[in-house]
């Protein structure tokens, strides 16, 4: 009784690995195609992921964009290979359910990371369409400063203050952006104001005059002088003029300006009025009347 209940048991499981067994033999030829074809198509990602590299290094600054690039090429290759090699074995359903998963973890991973993605995405366009590039002295999102690097979620300025911003790339993609670097001049605005009864022509023409013989002045482009308004006790004016920014930055060529205007205005008596302030007087002393 009891060989035969053991029996029932153990034949049943032998059955199984006998038909296992000859399946396995009948699968072998498919399964060596079927690592022959993953060996291959991990050498061919090798070669694709290479061949990407060295093409988009020559068109893209980015290191980031170029070795992310360049690892999804390596993984599509791989997953296509794998993919054959499923087929091969006849696990073509396997397949089927792999793809239908992968759209589904992708589409939930989109959600739960969308700033991320926005992010990478929008660091892959800017590092292909070059709006601005390393070294470029940019304003944006409220920030000035010079591009120290361009990845793919940040780029990362020095704002001529001793600090480094480090700004999403959604923000850099998506709001406006003043490069300073592109054409290679600024323009530099300086204000002041003088008396009423100075000569507004005399003032005009001095200040141009002294504007115009600053060496990193562009020749080329016009100095705008514009008188902008009456105050109580001033005319207020302006200096428009650009400069080259080879030479210097936008600081120390208004500076250099106000100090040969200051400098003019003094030597012809021009005046620069100051508005009026109240002066607080002290509390007389306790016994003597007050002054």
């Amino acid at each position: 009784m009891i060989f035969a209940q053991i029996s029932k048991i153990v034949d049943p499981i032998a059955v199984k690995l006998d038909r296992w067994t000859v399946d396995a033999y009948r699968l072998l030829p498919n399964l060596l195609i079927a690592i022959i074809i993953l060996v291959v198509f991990r050498f061919l990602s090798r070669l694709g992921g290479k061949f990407i590299e060295r093409i988009l290094g020559h068109a893209s600054q980015n290191v980031a964009l170029v070795g992310l690039i360049s690892t999804i090429t390596r993984i599509a290759i791989i997953t296509t290979g794998f993919f054959f090699a499923l087929g091969v074995l006849g696990l073509d359903k396997t397949v089927t359910s792999l793809l239908a998963g992968a759209g589904v973890l992708a589409l939930a991973l989109g959600f739960a990371f969308q700033d991320l993605t926005t992010n990478f995405i929008s660091g892959a366009f800017i590092a292909i369409q070059r709006p601005i590039q390393v070294g470029d002295v940019i304003e944006t999102n409220g920030y000035t400063g010079k591009v120290l690097s361009i990845g793919l979620r940040s780029v990362k300025l020095d704002n001529f203050e001793g600090q480094q911003v480090e700004l999403p790339s959604k923000d850099i993609f998506q709001k406006p952006i003043l490069n300073f670097t592109h054409s290679g001049e600024r323009r530099v605005r300086m204000e002041g104001s003088i008396g009423y009864k100075d000569d507004l022509a005399v003032v005009e023409s001095l200040a141009l005059s002294v504007i115009r013989k600053l060496d990193f002045i562009d020749p080329l482009k016009v100095i705008e002088f514009n008188f902008t308004r009456f105050t109580e006790k001033s005319i207020d004016f302006e200096i428009l003029f650009w400069i080259r920014q080879d030479k210097i930055g936008p600081g120390p060529a208004k500076s250099a300006a106000m100090k040969v205007v200051k400098r003019v205005f003094d030597e012809n008596n021009i005046s620069f009025p100051t508005p009026a302030r109240p002066v607080d007087l002290p509390p007389a002393a306790p016994g003597k009347p007050e002054a």
